[in-house]
């Protein structure tokens, strides 16, 4: 049975490698930071989600130990039966009082509280109006529900009103939206939706991995950037970027949202608690975060330069101020090919193309992080003209 089925997956693997769409997976050598050991070479990183620089932190790391000398390796079971520690009840609180909210869940991944999310609180008789380039974890989380869907267009205000009057028979409307899109880095307008959620009657979601820690005054995301901190009823994000950059999700919402998933969320009744150490980390972190704002005031600083010196070789950018810095080619394999004549040139970073953006929207997605200093910076820009120079080169010879 196998043999039909394994020539036409490798038909298909064939298809997506002649069109230049092959995801390769390259082994780093030791923990993330600005600088990584890829292939016996150190070289510049500017592909992970590293916002803060915490992923390696010795004082994360000290708390992880902790953690690990106290409370252990593992749960080996899911909350409701034997899998809650105080110290995962303590993490909890302390997301809630930092992102402001009456409660918060904990999920192992962002994935799974976008997963959970949806069937719990939307039936068949609501409606659920999202973004079109919400996050891939939300797309899935709503097609477990039997909730009518919406579609609007990107950040467009007045197409999502339109979805909203479309969708006014409904028992419950619910308007989601990532915090921050992480292919453009564009950040969704919080306060018009708020606006929009008001005169409709309708709940807001957001999801905030690509902000929380980093984004606002204080760090708290996109409702304290966009000036909305107690409108958004729900927010769910990760422990996996700025805050600490290992793994785990999160839910804050109000008390019966929050009451009512830890009751249905079947990726939170199902699933292994979240490991002790990586929890203990994380508390760390956000101990970090709420006690200091240099670090992000360094991020700002190194996007503004990075895109600033970026502009001044003429690259194609997608505008904006968020660390997340598309660099716009276009073509799929052309992308490919100044991605590895960057690696050639001691920068790591990562080609996008179809299906994880629209066909003809390839680009390099460079993320900066607080890690990095200005003499990185200034040797990724130089790496980005010269692959660029090395490119044409070939193509025209």
């Amino acid at each position: 049975m196998y043999g039909s089925v394994k020539d036409g997956l490798r038909a298909e693997l064939d298809e997506i490698e002649a069109a230049g769409l092959t995801k390769r997976e390259r082994g780093i050598h030791g923990p993330q930071s600005s600088e990584i050991e890829v292939g016996g070479r150190e070289v510049l990183n500017f592909c992970a989600n590293n916002y803060l620089g915490l992923a390696n932190d010795p004082r994360i790391v000290a708390a992880a130990h902790r953690g690990l000398d106290e409370w252990g390796y593992g749960l080996a079971s899911v909350r409701f039966i034997c899998g809650t520690q105080e110290l995962h009840l303590e993490l909890e609180r302390r997301v809630s009082e930092f992102l402001g909210y009456d409660d918060t869940i904990l999920f192992s991944s962002c994935f799974d509280a976008n997963g959970g999310v949806f069937e719990v609180l939307f039936g068949a008789d609501d409606a659920i109006i999202s973004d079109e380039l919400n996050h891939a974890s939300i797309i899935d989380g709503i097609r477990l529900a039997k909730a009518q869907r919406f579609r609007y267009r990107n950040r467009d205000m007045a197409d999502l009103e339109a979805q909203l009057v479309a969708a006014s028979g409904a028992r419950r409307r619910v308007i989601v939206t990532d915090g921050v899109f992480s292919m453009d880095g564009y950040v969704a307008p919080l306060r018009e939706i708020c606006d929009l959620a008001d005169r409709y009657e309708a709940l807001v979601f957001v999801d905030d991995s690509h902000a929380v820690g980093f984004v606002g005054e204080h760090g708290r995301g996109t409702p304290e950037y966009g000036g909305v901190e107690g409108r958004v009823d729900i927010t769910t994000g990760t422990f996996g970027k700025a805050l600490g950059g290992a793994s785990g999700g999160y839910v804050a919402a109000r008390q019966e949202i929050v009451d009512l998933l830890r009751q249905r969320a079947r990726p939170y009744l199902f699933s292994n608690t979240l490991a002790p150490m990586i929890v203990a980390g994380t508390i760390e972190a956000l101990r970090l975060v709420e006690g200091s704002g240099e670090l992000r005031l360094t991020l700002t600083a190194n996007a503004a330069l990075f895109r600033s010196l970026m502009d001044a070789e003429g690259f194609d950018l997608l505008p904006g101020e968020h660390p997340i810095v598309p660099v716009m080619f276009g073509d799929a394999a052309l992308t490919a090919r100044i991605a590895d004549a960057l690696l050639e040139r001691g920068v790591y970073v990562t080609a996008f193309s179809y299906p994880v953006v629209p066909k003809g929207k390839a680009r390099i997605r460079v993320q900066l992080s607080a890690a990095h200093s200005e003499d990185e910076i200034r040797r990724c820009v130089a790496a980005f003209v010269g692959a660029r120079e090395a490119v044409q080169a070939a193509a025209s010879s």
